[in-house]
């Protein structure tokens, strides 16, 4: 299925904001939707993302690479938007455990954009396709990010 990458393609991210797409092998945290939008059946741990929800993507932060509620003090990607790119999110786990400063942050599979416009590191999928991905998920499931060159 056709998909957005990161602006700088596929490859081994080295900080914050590169706009390269990590490869590798990742396990999906969570599955953060629009309840308003999309109406998700998974076995996988499910949030619906409130008005005052953010990702954490400030290095300087304690919270940095992890959702957060507003207000909050230091830089961050907004959740709730009018456009539909995060009605449905699968959080992967990259730079998680142990979240290591400015190694980048907020590394999703969301809804891509109409003209499949690059991404700041996310894959990016049509919304069908990305509703009919989380139906088949099972909790172990691995999402496999590579380039074919």
């Amino acid at each position: 299925m056709k998909c957005a990458i990161g602006k700088r393609g596929i490859g081994y991210k080295k900080e914050e904001g590169d706009l390269i797409t990590p490869k590798g092998q990742f396990k999906i945290k969570l599955i953060l939707y629009r309840k308003d939008r999309v109406k998700l059946k998974t076995k996988l741990k499910k949030v619906a993302i409130q008005k005052n929800m953010v990702w954490c993507d400030d290095p300087r932060s304690q919270k940095y690479n992890q959702l957060v509620k507003l207000p909050f003090d230091f830089r961050y990607e907004k959740l709730y938007k009018k456009e539909n790119v995060y009605d449905i999110v699968l959080v992967l786990n990259f730079n998680m455990n142990p979240i290591k400063k400015n190694k980048g942050s907020a590394i999703f599979i969301h809804v891509a954009k109409k003209n499949f416009r690059k991404t700041e590191g996310c894959v990016a999928i049509r919304k069908f396709e990305l509703l009919k991905i989380v139906r088949e998920l099972k909790i172990n499931t691995k999402v496999k990010i590579f380039s074919q060159k």
